[in-house]
C-alpha cells in the first residue's frame, strides 16, 4: 500500500512546470488546505482532492444538492425488477476536455477500471464481478452478481477518455490519466503545480449550458497553515476561505461574510486496535467516558458543531440511527474505574494529527487536557498530510489519531470502512456482527431493510466504542460579500460553476 501511494506521489510531482502560478490573479481563487493526493479520480481517496477535482470530472451520474445520485453523463437509466441489471442511456453532445465524444467505449473502460484491482485503484465494490456490455451505439448495461443498494453511489465514479491511453501498458496508462486529466465537468484541468496551486478554466463545450461556469479561471490555492490562508484573504488574494476557525471570524473586514451550515462530516479519534491498550474495550470505553463532547464542540468550534455517537451524521436522516451520542456520558470516574480493571492506570498514548487542519489540531490539545483529568497521558504529533497519509492511513504505523471522514450518497461507503476485509481499515476494528449488518445492507433492494441494519451497524460499534466519534462541525466560510451563487453539499465538494461576482451597486 505505501508503495503504491509513493509511485503516486511521483507521477504527480512530475506534472509539468507549466504549471506555476497564474501571472495574473485568476477570476476566484479559492483557499484549500492540502495538495492532491491523486489527480487521476480512480486512484484518488482524498476528500480535499474530491472536493476541487468535482469540477473536472463526472460520471454516469453526480451527486445533487439533496445528497442524491442524479444523472450527469447519462440522460437517464433503467433498472430491472430484481435489481441486477442497470441499463444507462447515454446524452446527447457530452464532450471531454479535449474535444473528443464521449462514446460507449469510453464509459465501459472507465467503469471496468473502476471496480478492477489494478494496484493503486481505490477499487469501487459495487462494480466488482459486474459484467459491463455495449447495448448499440449510445447504452450500457451493466449487469450485477447480487442486488447492489450502494450501485447508483458507484456510478459517480469519473468516465475517462480512454482513447488518450490507448494501446499503452498499464503503467504509462496511469502516469498520463495522473499528469494529464480529462474529464467532462464544467471547469477543465490547466496546471498543478505542488504545494503551490491548482488551476481551473471554464469548459466552453459544457453539455449543460444551465449549469456552465460562470467564470473563466479558478485557482485553488494550496495553504498547510490556515493563519496564512487567512492573511490571503484579508490581503484580497484569495476570495473564498471555507473551514475559518471561529476565532479568525473577529478579524474580518466588512467587505466579508461568512456562510454556516451542515456539512456530513464524520470527525474522529481513531485508535489503532491494533496497539495493545486499544484492543481492550474498557480502554476505549474509558477514553470515551473522559471526554466532554460538549465542551469541546463549545471550545473548538464555539458551540457550531453536532456531537456524535455513531459513523453517520444526523444529516443523513433516513439511515442515522438517533440516541447514540449519550452513550457514554463524560464521566471522569468511571473512566478511571474502567481502566484500574483493565490493568491500564497509567495509559500513555501518542496521538498523530495532520498538520494541515487547525481544528483536529485544537480538538487534540482539547482532548489531552480532558484525558489528564482521567489519568490519561496523551501526546500531540503534528505531522504533514502526505505523511499522514502514508505513515498512517496507508501504513497503519499510530496508535491514535484525529481526522474526519467525508459524507457520501449512500450509507454503505460511510460504513464501510469500518468492515474487517475493508482494505483501508486503518483502525483495525473488526466485529462480525457488524460485517454482516454491513453485507445485508449492502444486498438488500429493500430500502427500509438496509435502513435497518446501517442502524443496528451504527450501534453495535458504538456500544464497542470501536472509534471515539466526535462532532459533525459546522462549516464556517468566508468569502467577498460580491461573491455569489455559493452552494452546499452533503458531500466535500467546492462547486465553482454558480459562483460569480456582484457588480457594485447591483
Amino acid at each position: 500500500m505505501k508503495l503504491k501511494f509513493i509511485i503516486g506521489l511521483l507521477l504527480i510531482v512530475l506534472v509539468v512546470a507549466g504549471c506555476s502560478t497564474a501571472a495574473q490573479k485568476a477570476d476566484l481563487v479559492i483557499a484549500v488546505p492540502q495538495d492532491p493526493d491523486f489527480l487521476d479520480p480512480h486512484k484518488a481517496e482524498a476528500a480535499g482532492t474530491q472536493e476541487m477535482m468535482n469540477n473536472v470530472f463526472e460520471g454516469l451520474m453526480k451527486a445533487s444538492v439533496e445528497g442524491m445520485p442524479v444523472e450527469a453523463i447519462a440522460s437517464d437509466y433503467t433498472i430491472s425488477d430484481d435489481a441486477l441489471v442497470y441499463t444507462f442511456t447515454l446524452r446527447d453532445g457530452v464532450k471531454f476536455h479535449n474535444g473528443e465524444d464521449v462514446t460507449v467505449d469510453d464509459v465501459i473502460w472507465s467503469y471496468t477500471r473502476a471496480g478492477s484491482d489494478h494496484p493503486g485503484i481505490q477499487t469501487q465494490e459495487a462494480l466488482v464481478g459486474v459484467t459491463i456490455e455495449a447495448v448499440g451505439e449510445n447504452q450500457i448495461r451493466f449487469t450485477l452478481p447480487e442486488p447492489n443498494g450502494a450501485f447508483l453511489e458507484a456510478m459517480t465514479a469519473a468516465v475517462i477518455d480512454s482513447s488518450a491511453v490507448e494501446g499503452m501498458e498499464l503503467e504509462a496508462a496511469d502516469e498520463v490519466i495522473n499528469r494529464e486529466p480529462i474529464g467532462t465537468g464544467p471547469y477543465r484541468f490547466v496546471s498543478y503545480n505542488p504545494t503551490q496551486n491548482i488551476l481551473l478554466e471554464r469548459f466552453e463545450d459544457y453539455w449543460d449550458s444551465d449549469k456552465a461556469g460562470r467564470l473563466e479561471t479558478v485557482e485553488f490555492r494550496l495553504f498547510a497553515d490556515n493563519s496564512a490562508a487567512l492573511s490571503s484573504l484579508l490581503a484580497e488574494e484569495v476570495d473564498l476561505l471555507p473551514r475559518i476557525t471561529i476565532d479568525q471570524i473577529a478579524s474580518l473586514p466588512e467587505s466579508y461574510e461568512v456562510f454556516e451550515g451542515q456539512q456530513n462530516l464524520i470527525q474522529i479519534l481513531g485508535l489503532n486496535h491494533d496497539f495493545g491498550p486499544f484492543a481492550k474495550q474498557a480502554v476505549r470505553e474509558a477514553i470515551n467516558y473522559a471526554i466532554d463532547k460538549d465542551a469541546l464542540i463549545d471550545r473548538v468550534a464555539d458551540g457550531k458543531g453536532t456531537k456524535l455517537g455513531s459513523n453517520m451524521s444526523p444529516v443523513m436522516d433516513y439511515w442515522f440511527e438517533d440516541g447514540l451520542a449519550d452513550l457514554y456520558p463524560h464521566d471522569i470516574e468511571k473512566a478511571k474505574q474502567l481502566l484500574e480493571e483493565a490493568g491500564e492506570t497509567g495509559l500513555s498514548f501518542t496521538i498523530s494529527i495532520p498538520s494541515n487542519y487547525d481544528h483536529h489540531i485544537k480538538t487534540g490539545e482539547v482532548l489531552v487536557e480532558q484525558l489528564a483529568q482521567a489519568g490519561i497521558t496523551a501526546n500531540i504529533e503534528l505531522v504533514e498530510w502526505l505523511v499522514w497519509m502514508d505513515r498512517i492511513y496507508f501504513g497503519e504505523d499510530y496508535e491514535a489519531t484525529i481526522i474526519a471522514f467525508d459524507g457520501k450518497l449512500d450509507p454503505h461507503p460511510v460504513m464501510h470502512r469500518y468492515m474487517s476485509d475493508y482494505p483501508q481499515n486503518f483502525l483495525n476494528y473488526s466485529n462480525p456482527e457488524y460485517d454482516k449488518l454491513m453485507i445485508e445492507g449492502l444486498t438488500s433492494i429493500d430500502q427500509a431493510k438496509r435502513a435497518e441494519a446501517y442502524k443496528a451497524g451504527q450501534r453495535i460499534i458504538a456500544e464497542d466504542s470501536g472509534v471515539i466519534f466526535l462532532m459533525d462541525p459546522s462549516l464556517l466560510i468566508a468569502h467577498k460579500k460580491t461573491l455569489k451563487g455559493y452552494t452546499l453539499y452533503p458531500v466535500y465538494f467546492q462547486d465553482v460553476a454558480p459562483l460569480y461576482f456582484e457588480e457594485p451597486g447591483a
